[in-house]
């Protein structure tokens, strides 16, 4: 399968809205309007690369853009510099044809060229297709071998955190 992976552009984001509607199956998302501001902006908060197939190897549907990931730089006092993999998707009738690889293995070349030692992302518990998929890359699940939880505060508990009044 020919396919190029390059770094997404604004004109994307409608397509990669596209992917996340797909994939979030009824979970909550965010609005096309927040993504391209937060990732198409001149200070954005993530970065985007995008998968792309030639026309005549389009989708069913028409697609020539058919698989995306986001990242962002982030930092650990314990092992610095790192790239967090926050979205890594491709359409089902691509799967298996190198696509979901190479995305994550730009991610990886990106990182280690901003100085990261490490990349992160999380995988949800009932995904077993994408959990080999990452244990066949080389990566591993940190919460069976860390003594740690990741944890997370949003909505109301967010904002009265940042009042200063944290629920008990």
């Amino acid at each position: 399968m020919v396919y190029t992976i390059r770094v997404a552009t604004l004109e994307d984001c409608k397509d990669i809205y596209r992917m996340i509607m797909v994939s979030r199956c009824g979970d909550r998302r965010v609005a096309q309007g927040d993504l391209e501001q937060d990732g198409f902006s001149k200070n954005p908060f993530f970065q985007s690369i995008i998968a792309e197939v030639p026309e005549q190897h389009r989708s069913k549907d028409g697609h020539s853009k058919v698989g995306y990931a986001l990242y962002f730089f982030a930092y650990s006092s314990w092992k610095g510099r790192s790239v967090y993999m926050e979205d890594l998707y491709v359409m089902p009738e691509y799967r298996g044809k190198g696509i979901g690889k190479a995305l994550m293995s730009k991610i990886a070349q990106l990182g280690l060229a901003a100085g990261c030692n490490q990349l992160n992302f999380a995988v949800l518990n009932w995904n077993k297709e994408s959990m080999d998929f990452y244990l066949s890359q080389g990566c591993w699940d940190v919460t069976t071998g860390l003594d740690y939880h990741c944890m997370r505060c949003e909505g109301p508990a967010l904002e009265a955190l940042a009042r200063g009044d944290p629920k008990n």
